[in-house]
């Protein structure tokens, strides 16, 4: 049974790419920084429907969270990694602080750096790793008082980009998914929701099921020959 890690499964979205992903037979190790109790409810969900999982908590702003990760890829290798952590802390650009800026490229970005690297060696051995991470339309399109969150998330598709210079040879893909307006209850308690709404194509926000549906293909061995690309699941914004 192939495993996979899912970063930030904690939270709405995380959570149904991991019930996805063990829908399709994976062992999913969902993952949450503080929130534990969220993510055993999605391994509780995932275990109710026959399928494989398991909780864990660890804080990977921590450099030092590499070498419990690095002990659980060495005892049981993970082949599917998806990184699904994000946060927002936005500001103006001229008035942004130093720690607005670094928090919020440390908790999207420097986090994806501190989960991937020690668990990829053994997907390189192997020749297979699928690789994800859940980006965000300000990537694309930028956003007022985003501009430390666009600049994280855009990070993302740099790294996607060189990951596959290096290791699509050795059966590695690595891929953006960058969702627009997603409904889940943050979002639909925001007062200008549906108007946020409006400005796709679609006229409606998507659905967490979707951004999984896009996941579970990359990740799947018909996506073989898709890597260092950005998907955006946006109901044709962009």
């Amino acid at each position: 049974m192939k495993r996979a890690l899912v970063t930030g499964g904690s939270g709405y979205i995380g959570s149904t790419i991991a019930e996805a992903l063990a829908a399709d037979g994976l062992h999913v190790v969902v993952h949450a920084n503080r929130n534990l109790t969220a993510a055993e409810a999605a391994v509780e969900r995932i275990c109710n429907t026959g399928g494989s999982g398991e909780a864990m908590a660890l804080d990977l702003r921590d450099p030092g969270a590499s070498t419990t990760l690095e002990e659980m890829a060495t005892a049981n290798p993970f082949q599917v990694f998806v990184h699904a952590i994000g946060g927002q802390r936005d500001v103006p650009f001229a008035a942004m602080s130093p720690e607005d800026w670094h928090d919020v490229v440390d908790l999207n970005l420097n986090t994806l750096f501190t989960a991937l690297r020690p668990i990829i060696m053994p997907m390189i051995r192997s020749r297979f790793g699928r690789i994800v991470a859940i980006s965000s339309l300000t990537a694309v399109i930028g956003n007022r008082g985003q501009t430390n969150y666009a600049a994280a998330k855009g990070g993302m598709l740099a790294m996607m980009k060189s990951l596959t210079r290096e290791y699509a040879s050795r059966g590695l893909t690595a891929n953006v998914v960058a969702p627009g307006l997603i409904e889940t209850p943050e979002t639909r308690a925001l007062d200008n929701f549906q108007a946020l709404a409006d400005l796709s194509p679609a006229r409606r926000a998507g659905t967490p099921e979707e951004i999984a549906a896009v996941v579970a293909f990359l990740v799947s061995e018909k996506a073989s020959y898709i890597s260092g690309q950005m998907i955006t699941v946006d109901g044709g914004t962009t």
